[in-house]
């Protein structure tokens, strides 16, 4: 897989692919991460991207034209599967499209600054739009880094224990049951016998009664 993310401040989460299982699953050859700065696209030498927007409005828009180089410029070397805008009105991100998108072979995403972009931008080059949550941040940088460590992780071989991704919360629609480790009893706090009993298919029932449960009370509109 191949990600391509074009940002006006790639300097901003660059750490973000440089850690943890980004990083690994790129030193394995499973994924290849290319940020793009922007500003080296500017039709202005200032490396301005942005301009006041037609008709009033407070804010600044981010232009077309530097857009439209360096997607035309990246889709002449491969296809890509899809070009997403990160934008507060888009599609609410989840784990059935992280699942999705992670089967892709090559992504762009664009990440939305200042008061948005020219909407040509979204009818002409965007094929998904895609929203973190029922927010507005300063720009879209970090809902791509969401988006890309969401869709990696997903990747086989990305991490040590592929068993581990399927057993996520959301991945089946309920939240994950509850997790300990050693020491099975600390300060009179102890772990549920049926996790100590070696009894898989009973440990199995009591993780969906559980999952079932605090989805239930933490987030019944899952159950919908």
């Amino acid at each position: 897989m191949r990600i391509d993310i074009i940002t006006v401040l790639p300097e901003l989460i660059e750490s973000v692919f440089s850690h943890s299982i980004l990083k690994r699953a790129q030193d394995k050859g499973l994924v290849e991460i290319h940020l793009h700065n922007l500003r080296d696209y500017s039709v202005k030498k200032t490396g301005r991207v942005d301009d006041y927007p037609f008709g009033g409005m407070a804010g600044m828009v981010m232009q077309i034209e530097p857009i439209d180089k360096i997607i035309s410029k990246l889709k002449e070397e491969r296809e890509y599967d899809e070009i997403i805008f990160t934008s507060p009105d888009g599609e609410s991100f989840d784990q059935p499209m992280a699942n999705s998108l992670s089967t892709k072979k090559n992504i762009i995403i664009l990440c939305g600054h200042y008061k948005g972009v020219d909407f040509r931008v979204r009818e002409h080059f965007i094929t998904k739009e895609i929203s973190v949550g029922d927010y507005v941040l300063t720009g879209g940088e970090l809902p791509a880094a969401v988006i890309a460590d969401a869709i990696v992780r997903l990747i086989p071989g990305a991490i040590g224990d592929e068993q581990s991704a399927l057993s996520d919360s959301f991945q089946d629609n309920l939240l994950a049951p509850p997790v300990y480790t050693r020491p099975a009893e600390y300060k009179g706090w102890k772990v549920p016998e049926i996790l100590l009993s070696g009894h898989e298919r009973k440990i199995r029932e009591w993780e969906l009664e559980q999952s079932l449960e605090r989805t239930k009370q933490l987030r019944p509109d899952l159950l919908k």
